[in-house]
């Protein structure tokens, strides 16, 4: 669709939509954010008894919206597979001046329907094959060594969130994207920021505008030289097919989602070793145990705790009640991994579909090679502090781990 026609169908999407404006909230209702709480770093008794009780529930009515949260493995799994013309992830339409197509401050793979989130990601996928990923695996050891060697200068006491599971995966991606990785001190709170609703959208969609406009200003400066990363690649073989705007979103959806996804796992992950000595002990000692227990961890830990939500264009049934356009859709996928206690490899922590994480087995390369070395460099690793857990954050994870050995 040339740019033009595309602009005027979205702006008749736009005239149709709900007059909501999530980006002027300061606050999401109890009703909506109870879902996202736990007990410890474990779901919530509440979250497993309506898991038990069926796979689709009406969670709360907000704005005039039905919202419906998804608890079943095959209920969620449906939706996340259905095709662009059942649902949209578009979010646009319900953030005003936000959600320009243009210049707003929402845009990525995750909120973006086919036939332009195709166009994007298609961008993208070359880059994160297992081929192309394999080459990676040399920095990859080099930096998580790098980190611990850290760890270890911090001395007992130090925090494990700030001294290796955030800098592995923020200096992973910087170097994935051809990015200098000196604005970690600014660009890490607001990664952290636009999961976390106790603010509402002004807190959320601020944190992503400022962290978009440091990614796109990136690109900008990369168009007259491009860099050896994605970012400067994909300029020199798309550079006229591709706005700022867009690629700026690309790089944004790589970053903060490979980075609190990841650093999360790797701080609760290494919580949840610690709690299972024998498999820490022996992950120091046999690396290639790590697979099933990384897979094991992903399913338990599920730090991605609701998918993209989703947008129903068409009135139809799930799970035995119907949902209508105006509806919001939001897919449990801590309460869906909790079916598949039996096969840890077939759990949803990346989603599920076309719009499923591109950059998984990125992630789970980080992790295989992080908790071996973990647990081989210390052994004697112990929790001196009880961690400090985000209590409102679509990706869960923990602020602080104080640790010594």
């Amino acid at each position: 669709m040339i740019p033009a026609l595309r602009e005027r169908v979205r702006r008749r999407i736009l005239a149709k939509a709900p007059p909501i404006d999530l980006s002027r909230l300061d606050r999401v209702p109890a009703s909506l954010v109870w879902p996202l709480r736990r007990d410890g770093a474990a779901a919530s008794h509440r979250l497993e008894e309506l898991r038990r009780a069926g796979g689709v529930h009406l969670l709360t009515s907000f704005l005039g919206m039905r919202v419906w949260l998804v608890t079943g493995d095959a209920e969620c799994r449906e939706v996340l597979a259905a095709g662009a013309e059942r649902y949209s992830t578009d979010i646009r339409p319900y953030v005003g001046a936000r959600g320009s197509s243009t210049d707003g401050d929402i845009g990525g793979l995750g909120f973006t329907d086919p036939p332009e989130h195709t166009r994007l990601r298609r961008l993208l996928t070359p880059e994160f094959t297992m081929r192309r990923l394999a080459r990676l695996t040399p920095r990859i050891d080099a930096i998580v060594a790098e980190q611990l060697d850290a760890l270890e200068a911090a001395g007992p006491g130090a925090d494990l969130v700030g001294e290796f599971a955030v800098r592995v995966p923020y200096r992973m991606i910087c170097e994935l994207l051809g990015l200098d990785d000196s604005e970690s001190a600014t660009f890490r709170p607001l990664a952290t920021a636009r999961f976390d609703v106790s603010g509402g959208g002004v807190g959320t969609l601020g944190a992503i505008s400022d962290s978009r406009a440091f990614l796109i200003e990136s690109c900008r400066r990369q168009r007259d030289d491009p860099g050896s990363g994605l970012i400067g690649q994909i300029i020199r073989e798309h550079g006229e097919e591709i706005s700022d705007f867009d690629l700026g979103g690309l790089a944004d959806g790589v970053f903060t989602g490979g980075l609190e996804t990841s650093a999360s796992m790797l701080a609760l992950g290494t919580l949840a070793l610690l709690e299972e000595p024998v498999t820490y002990a022996a992950l120091g000692v046999d690396p290639l145990a790590a697979g099933t227990v990384v897979d094991e961890l992903l399913r338990r830990l599920a730090v991605v705790q609701v998918a993209f939500p989703r947008f129903p264009k068409e009135a139809h049934v799930l799970g035995g009640h119907e949902v209508r356009p105006g509806d919001v859709v939001l897919c449990s996928l801590l309460a869906a991994n909790r079916e598949r206690a039996t096969e840890p490899s077939k759990h949803l922590s990346f989603g599920h579909g076309f719009h499923r994480c591109v950059g998984a087995e990125l992630a789970r390369m980080e992790l295989r090679a992080a908790y071996p070395a973990l647990a081989a460099r210390f052994p004697g690793l112990r929790v001196v502090e009880p961690p400090r857990f985000r209590e409102t954050s679509i990706v869960f994870g923990v602020d602080e781990l104080r640790v010594a050995w």
